[in-house]
């Protein structure tokens, strides 16, 4: 059996023992931070019916100031080959921050090579010449439909039409290395995946990455909205049919181990949750976690930036990404454990020790 990846099953599964051995014996001994996110407000201009972070929902509460993350980021230079790692900003709204230029132009200055995610409301072409003059190499955007569903699950109304001049504008800079868009799948607008397709691959990005909503934050009180079995085999099924069809790539983000047929098939490598090995994060208030997608619970928190060297807390702590917690339950009688060990840890119910999602017995 072969794929439209060119690999045989076979191959894949030797490929996945490999990452596995390499998982276990390596990067769990020895973790390698490629990816640090610093979450730059929790305020956010939207309020997404499925935000994992539930941005919006609370007030910050004692918030870094722009010379705290500046004198971290002085830190992180000293302590980490920073030209091995990317810088990723992210909220709520990063834009919301008033100083938000201040700091990344810092940032840029001293050599981090940075992304963002971004609804892209609030960028026109000034902003879009600010952040190449800025340094901004690649850049998200959120669109999650076409114009009315876009709106009613963003509960922003006008927000699709300056999300698209956002886009257009970063594209139209030229500046930047990767300009992408990224849709949460619901229930409700899987139909429109082909419509999608068509509208966003006017706009000129390229790449569109495809996520199926997933059970946290806000999104946990509004079932509705999540993908019956039948649904996730044809969002699956969409991305390897559109994956290179035209010059806008699509593929899969990173969460969810997806079984062997599906596999390498739908983005460019084998699942495996970077959380606390390859990606830590630092919250608008300091908290240092692992990935800002986990739910965010006290035990979670690794220490805090304005109290603790971050390389000691890289070095020293993650412990929970970095054995085998998370073996127990079904998971520990799983057949395919040693693939995905618990799959995603955004997606890990912490008080029933089980996974929320496992696409086990819906692809594979």
């Amino acid at each position: 059996m072969t794929n439209n990846s060119g690999l045989a099953t076979a191959t894949k599964i030797a490929h996945m023992e490999q990452l596995a051995d390499y998982r276990e014996n390596t990067l769990r001994k020895k973790p390698e931070l490629r990816s640090l996110f610093i979450e730059m407000t929790g305020r956010c201009n939207e309020h997404c019916r499925h935000c994992g972070s539930n941005c919006g929902d609370f007030t910050e509460e004692n918030p870094l100031s722009a010379q705290e993350i500046m004198d971290f980021l002085d830190q992180i230079k000293r302590d980490f080959d920073i030209s091995k790692m990317r810088l990723c900003v992210t909220g709520g709204e990063p834009l919301l921050r008033k100083d938000f230029f201040k700091i990344m132009n810092y940032a840029s200055s001293q050599g981090f090579a940075w992304g963002m995610t971004s609804n892209g409301t609030l960028i026109n072409d000034e902003i879009a010449e600010r952040l190449a003059k800025a340094g901004l190499r690649t850049v998200s955007i959120s669109l999650d439909g076409l114009e009315k569903y876009h709106e009613w699950f963003r509960q922003s109304p006008g927000s699709y039409a300056r999300t698209v001049k956002g886009i257009r504008a970063l594209v139209e800079n030229g500046s930047f290395q990767h300009v992408q868009i990224t849709s949460v799948i619901t229930h409700k607008n899987i139909n429109d995946l082909e419509a999608m397709y068509k509208e966003f691959s006017k706009i000129g990005v390229r790449s569109w990455r495809v996520i199926n909503i997933e059970p946290i934050g806000r999104a946990k009180e509004q079932p509705g909205l999540i993908l019956n079995a039948e649904e996730y085999r044809r969002l699956f099924d969409f991305i390897r049919e559109y994956r290179f069809k035209g010059k806008m790539e699509v593929s899969y983000g990173c969460s969810h181990f997806l079984g062997e047929d599906y596999e390498r098939e739908v983005r460019k490598w084998y699942f495996l949750c970077n959380a606390g090995v390859y990606v830590a994060s630092v919250m608008y208030n300091g908290d240092i976690t692992a990935c800002l997608d986990i739910e965010r619970r006290p035990e979670l928190v690794q220490g805090n930036i304005r109290k603790d060297r971050f390389k000691d807390v890289w070095e020293n702590k993650f412990d929970i990404y970095r054995t085998d917690y998370r073996k127990t339950g079904k998971c520990a009688e799983c057949e395919h454990y040693r693939f995905c060990a618990g799959d995603a840890y955004h997606s890990w119910n912490f008080d029933k020790m089980e996974p929320n999602l496992c696409l086990k017995g819906i692809l594979f």
